[in-house]
Formats: C-alpha cells, structure tokens, sequence
C-alpha cells in the first residue's frame, strides 16, 4: 500500500514531560486509521505535530512523499481537519459557514457550489442551510464541523472524536458519512472513545500510551494479542461471595467479577467452558437468567495493555 503520511522517530517533550517518544507509523492511502489511547497518551500532541501547529524536538514527517512544514501550504490544501471543539461562524448559516471554509480553498464559484451541495448531502442537513448554528441541535451542530472541515474535497482527513455527546441519528448519520468518505478515495485518521466505532469504520488501529506505540494491527489482530479466550456473562440475582470464590479457582478462569447482579467470567482458554459454568450452578441450586458469551472485544484489550478503559 501507499504510505501518504509517513512519521518517523517523533519526539515533542514539554519540559521534563515527553509527550511523545521517538514515535514511527504510517498511515496508507484509502484506509481509516484508528489512533486510540487513554488521556495523555499523546495522541493530540503527535496529530498536531503531523499538522505543523506544533514544533517537535526530533524526527521527520512526510506527506504525499513530501516534507511538512508550517508553511508547505501544497500540501495543506489537501488535508481537512476536524477538531472536538465545534468552530463555526455563529453570524452564519450552515450553507454560508460550508461556503466560507470551501472558499478558503476552491476558488471557482461553481465547483465550489458543487462542493458545498455534495457535503451538505453527505451530513444530511438538506432542510437546514438556512439556518443558524444557534438553531441546531448539538449534534446537527457536529454535522455542521463536518461539512466544513471535509467540503473542499480534502485527499487526509483527520477526525478527532466527531460523535462525542451527539444524539443516536446524528451519530450514525456521521458514521455513514465517514463511511463514504473512504469509499469515494479518502484517506482518514480517526480518534474516538468510543471502541464500538473502532470495530465499525477503522480498517487498522494504533494504541498509543505515554507517548509511544503498544500495540497496532487490524481489529482481529489486536484480539489476539489478548489472553482472554472468551468471556461469558451470567445474570444471577443474589449471589454469594463464596460462589464467586469458588468459580475463580476453575482451571481456566482469568477473572471473575460480580456486579449489580450480573456474573462476568473471563476465560483464558478452554472448549467447555459453559456447560462447566452451567452445571456448577445447577449443582448449587443458583437461579439465573440469560447467559452471554462472547470473544474479546477491543475494549477488553485496550484495558489488558493500558489497565485503562478508553473513556478514562
């Protein structure tokens, strides 16, 4: 695959602190890159590097196969950016903010037309251009940064966290539009805190922490870096602790925890896990309803290699 950001051995410390250490990954042409990591991981810090509104101590980044710097304006026209933070115009309407932001890069009045109607259908905000950023909801409001950020037809998009606090509708509206994004030839690097989304839109993930990488590879990849072989959730209603206990000391059981009436049991390995479960319950006379059995999710190997959840 073509690499169209390349970072190698990137390094930004703020005083004693380093933000990021000695950092090197590539981004591919066409796919989303998943950059995930707890708070402090240095994930803003490496993605404002590669944007140049931060100066780092060593290292290089390159772009389409070229240098980027502060002033390596070629290159920024070709790069959309999208912070959590919404910027609009509140003076403006939607369709007069998506013309202001695409006119700082198409100059043509009809391409830019062109453009503006084609971002303003890909966030479904149709039966709003002519209102005001006050008049929206938080999460048309979103949709609104969106379309700003992607309107000019950018070849890297950077998303950071674009569904944080949105309402249902809006969020899968923006994930389709992310979706069709990749599909019409842009390349997008994409943080979240929300793991189900990884598993959803990102083709391949890098988790960073305290500045460096601990893991990267495709979703299936990372699940088998887990030990977890399966886990399976009980719903018991009362519980003893001595149960607990004893269910802790089955051969293959990682982990075992017991919270507001359901039984979560992580097993390392193993084929008969279940029906060794269930029989021990019946054996004990334990009422239980349904039963839950899964393969390691992101999440849980996210918490394996951070001890953190992604939302900490």
């Amino acid at each position: 695959m073509k690499n169209v950001i390349e970072v190698k051995n990137l390094t930004k410390e703020y005083k004693k602190l380093k933000a990021v250490d000695n950092l090197s990954f590539e981004v591919h042409e066409g796919e989303i890159l998943g950059l995930l990591g707890p708070n402090g991981s240095g994930k803003t810090t490496t993605i404002n590097c590669i944007l140049s509104l931060l100066n780092f101590g060593s290292g290089s980044i390159e772009i389409f196969g070229k240098k980027m710097k502060p002033t390596a304006y070629d290159i920024k026209r070709d790069i959309g950016v999208v912070f959590q933070d919404v910027a609009v115009f509140e003076e403006l309407t939607v369709y007069d903010n998506i013309d202001y932001f695409c006119g700082l890069y198409i100059k043509d009045k009809n391409t830019r037309k062109k453009y503006i109607d084609e971002a303003i259908y890909l966030v479904g905000l149709n039966e709003f251009k002519k209102f005001y950023p006050k008049q929206l909801s938080g999460g048309l409001l979103r949709r609104l940064n969106i379309a700003c950020g992607v309107s000019h037809k950018p070849k890297i998009i950077f998303l950071d966290e674009p569904t944080v606090a949105v309402d249902p509708q809006s969020r899968n509206n923006i994930l389709d539009g992310i979706k069709k994004l990749r599909d019409l030839g842009a390349t997008i690097v994409y943080t979240t805190h929300y793991m189900e989304e990884v598993e959803i839109l990102c083709d391949r993930v890098i988790i960073l922490d305290k500045g460096k990488i601990i893991a990267s590879g495709t979703n299936d990849e990372l699940k088998e870096l887990t030990k977890i072989e399966e886990k399976v959730s009980v719903e018991v209603i009362d519980l003893d602790d001595k149960y607990v206990r004893k269910i802790k000391e089955f051969d293959n059981v990682d982990e075992v925890t017991y919270k507001n009436h359901v039984l979560v049991i992580s097993y390392k390995k193993g084929k008969n896990n279940l029906g060794e479960l269930i029989e021990y319950l019946k054996k004990e006379s334990i009422k239980y309803n349904n039963i839950f059995v899964e393969r390691p999710t992101l999440n849980d190997v996210f918490l394996e290699l951070t001890g953190k959840e992604l939302r900490d």
